[in-house]
């Protein structure tokens, strides 16, 4: 009679739900991936810069194909400056300086590049590694759940003008420009007294800004970091980072659609890293409570942790969680893909685990492959409670334990990889456990 069940309930489900399931993870009829992203960005050599940018960019300025621009130092794009760059263009981050751009707010950046033709962010040295420039700030005018609706950053980048390193405001539909068919690669320098950048720093950006089709590889800090603001993301990559792929905080509002995170063990930071972090702030002093907290929406993201040999690599500490999410933070996660972490989600220990913030913590149509345990509470062992309700055959949530090879398309292939499924894939590896 319990195989019966099973075979009964299996049927349902695959008859019910299996439009959804073909299209969990990342998705499209080709792969997007194609034409436009770099796998093996230390092999490429970049010309030497024939033009240098550095200080206050204050009037409308164009960077073109032709010429290759150093960013010496901190170059701010200031006084309501439109910075527009031209696909194929190429930007390289000054190491000894510690180049970085940033976007002040009011100020736009335009860089809209091709997919046959995308902008590039990189590196000057002759070896490249992580951590060899700053990184890309874009600030704007949009909320943030500080106190005084307001903040800045810092990192040491000696703005002529505090204005210029300050985000957040009123405005929801700002407009900080557009960032499409980008690479930014080897960012996130470390500094003595400020921590690491991240690569892209979104703060307080409003959702009249269009970030789309960008790829981050090898940063030393996390790739994308959105503090506050209400954002869309659409076509996200994040390639072997140290620190976390994306970091949410500080009220951020957000959208992220068909993105991809691919970790590696053998890489991470040395204190732990995750695919996704979703907090809503570092310390709840510094925020105003009766504001929004942080509100993550994620549809068809895949976050995959490549290794070699995952049972030795968990067994010796090097694989983490996938996904932290912090107290007073909400995530609302479907049809998406997580494989091969220790375990998948991790959730504060901060968080009583009560119908309220059962209701900020959504997964729905998932497929979890290949994970040393799923759903946490941190510093816990027993999920029981979180197992059996995330387990519910309602959320559509399904369970593997299946091979890169078995699951994806073709994840070893070094110069155009494809994180999709394989077609009919869930169906065929689905594990239900009734009792």
């Amino acid at each position: 009679m319990k195989n019966l069940t099973q075979t009964i309930c299996l049927f349902l489900l695959m008859v019910g739900s299996s439009f959804a399931q073909q299209e969990k993870g990342i998705t499209g009829k080709n792969n997007w991936l194609n034409n436009w992203t770099e796998f093996r960005p230390n092999t490429i050599e970049t010309d030497e810069p024939t033009q240098i940018l550095s200080g206050n960019i204050t009037q409308d300025t164009k960077l073109v194909k032709r010429e290759t621009y150093l960013l010496l130092g901190s170059v701010f794009v200031t006084n309501g400056a439109t910075l527009t760059i031209e696909p194929g263009t190429v930007i390289i981050g000054d190491f000894t300086t510690n180049g970085s751009l940033i976007i002040s707010k009011g100020s736009k950046i335009i860089a809209e590049g091709r997919e046959t033709d995308p902008i590039t962010f990189t590196s000057n040295r002759s070896v490249k590694k992580e951590g060899d420039w700053g990184g890309i700030f874009i600030l704007g005018d949009a909320p943030i759940n500080k106190f005084g609706n307001g903040s800045s950053v810092n990192y040491g980048l000696q703005p002529s003008a505090f204005e210029n390193i300050s985000y957040g405001g009123l405005n929801e539909a700002s407009n900080s420009g557009v960032l499409k068919y980008v690479k930014i690669e080897f960012a996130g320098k470390r500094t003595k007294d400020y921590g690491y950048f991240s690569a892209l720093t979104i703060a307080g950006v409003g959702k009249e800004t269009v970030i789309e089709n960008v790829m981050v590889s090898y940063a030393e800090g996390n790739s994308f970091s959105i503090i506050g603001g209400v954002v869309n993301l659409e076509k996200m990559v994040s390639f072997r980072s140290k620190s976390n792929d994306y970091e949410f905080n500080y009220g951020t509002q957000c959208q992220i659609n068909n993105s991809l995170a691919i970790r590696s063990p053998y890489v991470s930071g040395p204190n732990g890293s995750r695919a996704m972090y979703v907090a809503s702030y570092d310390n709840k002093n510094d925020v105003d409570l009766s504001k929004k907290g942080t509100f993550v929406k994620a549809e068809n993201l895949t976050l995959i942790n490549v290794s070699d040999n995952l049972a030795n690599d968990v067994k010796v500490g090097l694989v983490k969680e996938a996904l932290y999410i912090a107290e007073n933070a909400a995530l609302d996660i479907n049809k998406s893909v997580i494989s091969g972490f220790n375990p998948a989600v991790i959730i504060d220990s901060k968080v009583t685990i009560n119908d309220e913030s059962l209701s900020k913590m959504k997964f729905t149509d998932m497929y979890f492959n290949n994970c040393n345990g799923n759903i946490y509470k941190e510093n816990d062992s027993n999920n029981a409670d979180l197992e059996n309700w995330y387990g519910n055959r309602s959320f559509f949530n399904v369970y593997s334990k299946s091979t890169d090879a078995e699951t994806f398309i073709d994840v070893k292939n070094v110069r155009r990889p494809d994180f999709r499924l394989r077609i009919n894939k869930i169906i065929a590896s689905t594990e239900i456990d009734i009792d």
